[in-house]
């Protein structure tokens, strides 16, 4: 028989302990649902894929200083002393770069008048012929860019007729599956989509329209230009080091910056993240053990207050069973108020977080898996007392009074 009734009424005398340790078990409930809500959904943000392959392409930028030099004509010349070097795959000239965290974004319409047009945001950027090899990603669908496809031109007016777009990009701007061969527009610029990359992230990881996409064959040289390069993997660090130096050889009047790795710029773009992430396992750490010190220690302080009554007990016939029974059920008593208080916080606190922080809405199947978990350890954290308590001679309950 569980005893509830003179559990209850112990309880009752005894409160602040108990009610101390309700509230500590519903802001563990609370904290712990959400948090490992956000630990999971931080972590499918840092597994995703961004379609690339991270360890063979780094990318770095050129400030050109000098005047006597045809900046079109010195980096076409430097994209082909690029590609010459030994585990070089290919080398191109973008405008902005694919996850480094800077680039360009603008809407695209479907009509010249965007006020009576449908409209879908996407980044973009502009490359030639090489730049999808440089990147690693192919087109599925239509045809890739082609050297008479590349406009050349230092006037930021002038655009192709003809672009790239990702399948995210087509699906978005044209539901029915209908996106190749059609026109959308670029302001007032009417340009045709000739190819379907089908996954490709843009510059920025967070954009809630990161696979949005748009590539431009232009090229547009500039006194502050950004390179990218693509190496077998086991070659890259060594290419990486020559490139200063070779840059340089071949025209010292500028100044190489921003070496790096595209795995390497997609670790610091996720760096507060992964620091937010560990700070989480942090928090839930140590709240489980705060808590089951706290089960643990309010356990202990009861038997020592209730030896009498445990050694009156076990002189009266109650056997082991009975002495660990009563005390796990008082402890669940306590927990499972404090889990239902929690749960309903934990909503609250979810809730908060979706409207005031844009994080996604709590999935409460993290508040049942919590409740369980912090059920379960709080029996486990009375068993070892409980154990003890159950153990004591009546004659020395009796001579301790």
């Amino acid at each position: 028989m569980l005893e509830i009734k003179p559990i209850f009424n112990s309880l009752r005398r005894s409160k602040a302990g108990a009610l101390m340790l309700l509230i500590q078990i519903a802001i563990t409930t609370a904290i712990v649902s959400n948090a490992a809500f956000i630990i999971k959904d931080k972590v499918e943000y840092l597994q995703q894929e961004t379609g690339y392959p991270e360890d063979e392409i780094f990318s770095f930028s050129v400030l050109t200083y000098g005047k006597d030099r045809d900046l079109n004509q010195m980096f076409e010349e430097d994209e082909t002393m690029l590609r010459n070097i030994p585990g070089v795959i290919d080398a191109s000239l973008f405008s902005t770069v694919p996850v480094s965290g800077s680039g360009s974004a603008s809407s695209f319409q479907l009509d010249a008048d965007p006020t009576d047009s449908k409209s879908t945001r996407a980044a973009y950027t502009m490359t030639d012929e090489h730049g999808l090899n440089a990147l690693g990603v192919k087109v599925g669908e239509g045809r890739a860019f082609t050297a008479q496809d590349v406009v050349v031109t230092q006037e930021s007016s002038e655009l192709p007729t003809v672009v790239l777009a990702t399948r995210s990009f087509i699906t978005e701007m044209f539901p029915e599956g209908d996106g190749l061969g059609n026109i959308i527009y670029f302001g007032i610029n009417p340009i045709k989509i000739v190819g379907v990359i089908e996954k490709m992230k843009g510059p920025w990881l967070k954009d809630s329209a990161v696979e949005n996409l748009i590539i431009f064959p232009k090229m547009m040289a500039n006194t502050y230009q950004r390179i990218v390069v693509r190496t077998r993997a086991q070659d890259r660090a060594s290419v990486l080091g020559q490139i200063e130096d070779l840059m340089l050889a071949k025209y010292d009047k500028r100044v190489v910056v921003g070496l790096q790795g595209m795995d390497d710029a997609k670790d610091e773009q996720n760096a507060g993240d992964i620091l937010m992430m560990r700070m989480l396992i942090v928090l839930i750490v140590v709240l489980v053990l705060v808590t089951a010190l706290g089960i643990f220690g309010l356990t202990v302080f009861n038997i020592n207050k209730r030896t009498k009554q445990i050694g009156t007990r076990r002189a009266l016939g109650a056997r082991k069973s009975a002495i660990v029974s009563y005390f796990l059920v008082e402890n669940s008593l306590i927990c499972v108020a404090g889990l239902v208080i929690g749960a309903a916080g934990a909503v609250a606190l979810g809730q908060g977080l979706f409207e005031y922080y844009s994080l996604p809405a709590l999935d409460y199947m993290y508040i049942v898996m919590t409740a369980v978990f912090v059920l379960f350890f709080s029996l486990l954290s009375v068993l070892m007392p409980a154990n003890k308590a159950a153990n004591i001679s009546p004659s020395v309950a009796t001579r301790s009074i």
